[in-house]
């Protein structure tokens, strides 16, 4: 089974990370998620999950083992919506689309009904080869004879509703471990994507982790007129690091400098 007996662990949330991790039990070769368990970020219970992410061994002389692979990897792609763990009201998205061009009627008439935000059931194909043998370069084939089977993951997109002010949404960018092509790009398309949703104050961590507990690293203020050519350059326009973190210190700082509450992180 890919699914293990739910493991359900209950402690009293705290503010700290060191605190937490006192109560939180030890998942051997497990993937443990965390919620509370009647949805209150402020007196809520811990829960812990653990469920095995080894594939099941699949029996292809079995006519259904298709079936069986398909319902084990919905269930490993299977992504909590945020109201799952908190008691939270959406509300209309403040995602601009101005840069959007509505399609254009053969009488010069605007089309009223065009798309413009993804639907929370869409869903990407993730490979799109079907290779025909498993000596095909590049192959990857579940059974012997690469039979084709579909998997589908969500969609990625803004959608019409969202569940956090954007005014009062303090947002840090920090990139860790070692470089790989394209950063600043990704720093680059956060930030104009976050100010397209309104949001104003944007940070990034210099440094990667080391940023959130070493004194001399400063926050960098971010905004698309600090950012707009970074992409030229390669690198990380912010820094990286790798190792030397502490996770309670991590949290704490997150802590200490967001100005986000409540419900409003």
């Amino acid at each position: 089974m890919a699914l293990a007996s739910p493991v359900d662990y209950a402690g009293i949330i705290t503010s700290s990370q060191r605190q937490l991790s006192s109560v939180m039990p030890r998942c051997n070769g497990l993937q443990c998620t965390i919620g509370y368990g009647n949805k209150s970020r402020a007196t809520g219970h811990l829960v812990v999950r653990a469920m095995s992410m080894d594939r099941p061994k699949l029996d292809f002389s079995n006519p259904n083992w298709k079936n069986q692979f398909q319902e084990d990897f919905d269930r490993r792609f299977s992504l909590p919506h945020l109201t799952d763990i908190i008691d939270v009201e959406s509300r209309p998205t403040t995602f601009s689309l101005k840069s959007r061009t509505p399609l254009e009627n053969v009488d010069g008439s605007l089309e009223e009904s065009w798309n413009g935000y993804v639907n929370d059931d869409d869903r990407a194909l993730l490979k799109v080869i079907k290779f025909a043998s498993p000596t095909s370069a590049g192959a990857e084939c579940i059974d012997p004879d690469c039979s084709w089977v579909e998997q589908w993951v969500h969609r990625a997109g803004p959608r019409k509703q969202i569940y956090f002010e954007p005014q009062c949404v303090k947002a840090g960018i920090v990139t860790c471990g070692g470089l790989c092509p394209g950063l600043n790009d990704v720093i680059r398309q956060i930030v104009l994507t976050l100010e397209k949703y309104g949001v104003k104050n944007i940070v990034g961590i210099q440094h990667g982790f080391r940023g959130f507990f070493e004194d001399h690293l400063a926050e960098v203020p971010l905004n698309r007129h600090v950012v707009q050519n970074i992409n030229l350059a390669g690198g990380s326009f912010l820094g990286v690091s790798r190792g030397g973190a502490s996770i309670s210190d991590i949290v704490d700082s997150i802590q200490a400098c967001t100005c986000n509450s409540g419900q409003e992180a």
